[in-house]
């Protein structure tokens, strides 16, 4: 299967799927329609907003397990879409987020296809589907946000993050915000006779920064990043206006909306709040212990980024976050998924699905 993958993968990264050229989005979407056109899975094409999203599911709409990646990638430079192989590894852009994990998905699903059909049994008996969205690297609101509210599933895999022995129960939510200081302008000869917003500014984020003096040895506590600063027209004005903003990453322990009050009653400066996210924690289930439980060598790990996975909370849906090794090279010029781990992930899923089949039929 690892050849079929690494061939299909391949020609999914030759296709730049980036942001700024939607159309290659949706011609990516369209490559993924033909090779289940190929094979006769039936499929459901979404197109929120110009997203496109494809989703392989039993008519019913409820599947036990389902495999969540995406299609669309960073920016890069052209030669990334020129996919080679080289140590062991599959070089390019999207090869490790995450176009491989498209194709594993496509493969395996294939397989059981194939194996259904010569049991006399069709797509609605299928143990398992797939979601692949188009949005994920714009923040996945009308791919995965949108979509995952038409599945009814028990436990979701999002192939989006981990490693092979690293598998994701917690991801840290998200807030945007706006902070906007308004001075007033003077001639910077006569200072005393303005007020620098962008001094405001920066008492008001010194203010906030104390809200965020959390120290643990992972890291896992709330964190805030000085991302923008717009400010000024020339260096012989007293600014009168400054903005910037600040991206803010929260953990399970956070109470958002008394956060959000400190911030207000601590700066003089106008708050706005540009983008509210939810966090991904896991929950128990028999899906989780029985993943562990044939994969001992797993451990459970946490992520300070976050993925398409935050939004299964909003629909009820319990899930992990696991994926190939990569050396976390998404978004880098050396981008990378090492194959190996391709075929071994695909094996300890394929088991997975299998061994679930086997307890519900008990």
């Amino acid at each position: 299967m690892i050849e079929e993958i690494t061939k299909l993968a391949k020609s999914l990264i030759q296709i730049p799927s980036v942001h700024s050229r939607p159309h290659e989005i949706i011609r990516c979407a369209e490559f993924i329609e033909d090779y289940l056109n190929e094979f006769g899975i039936q499929y459901q094409r979404f197109h929120q907003n110009n997203t496109p999203s494809i989703l392989v599911l039993p008519k019913s709409g409820k599947v036990p397990i389902l495999l969540m990646s995406h299609f669309d990638v960073v920016e890069g430079e052209e030669e990334q879409f020129l996919p080679y192989e080289q140590d062991g590894c599959l070089f390019g852009r999207g090869s490790l987020d995450d176009k491989y994990a498209v194709s594993l998905s496509l493969v395996l699903l294939k397989k059981y296809f194939i194996e259904y059909q010569k049991k006399g049994l069709n797509q609605d008996d299928l143990p398992f589907g797939i979601l692949m969205t188009g949005d994920e690297e714009a923040g996945g609101m009308n791919g995965a946000n949108h979509v995952l509210s038409f599945i009814k599933t028990e436990f979701c895999i999002t192939l989006d993050g981990g490693s092979i022995n690293d598998v994701i129960t917690k991801e840290k939510g998200i807030l945007q915000i706006r902070l906007v200081s308004k001075g007033k302008t003077a001639h910077s000869a006569r200072p005393w006779t303005g007020i620098n917003a962008i001094e405001m500014l920066i008492k008001d984020y010194h203010s906030i920064e104390t809200l965020f003096n959390g120290s643990n040895r992972d890291n896992w506590h709330r964190t805030l990043n000085f991302s923008k600063i717009e400010a000024g027209s020339s260096f012989n004005n007293v600014p009168g206006h400054a903005e910037a903003i600040f991206d803010i990453r929260y953990t399970e322990n956070d109470d958002i909306d008394g956060l959000l009050e400190q911030m207000v009653t601590s700066t003089q400066s106008e708050l706005f709040l540009i983008r509210k996210e939810p966090l991904f924690v896991a929950k128990p289930s028999q899906h989780l212990d029985l993943l562990l439980e044939f994969n001992p060598e797993i451990q459970i790990g946490s992520e300070h980024g976050s993925s398409d996975a935050r939004f299964l909370s909003n629909f009820g849906i319990n899930g992990v976050v696991w994926g190939a090794n990569g050396n976390r090279s998404h978004h880098s010029i050396r981008e990378h998924v090492n194959l190996k781990s391709i075929e071994t992930l695909c094996e300890k899923i394929d088991h997975f699905i299998r061994k679930s089949v086997e307890i519900n039929n008990v």
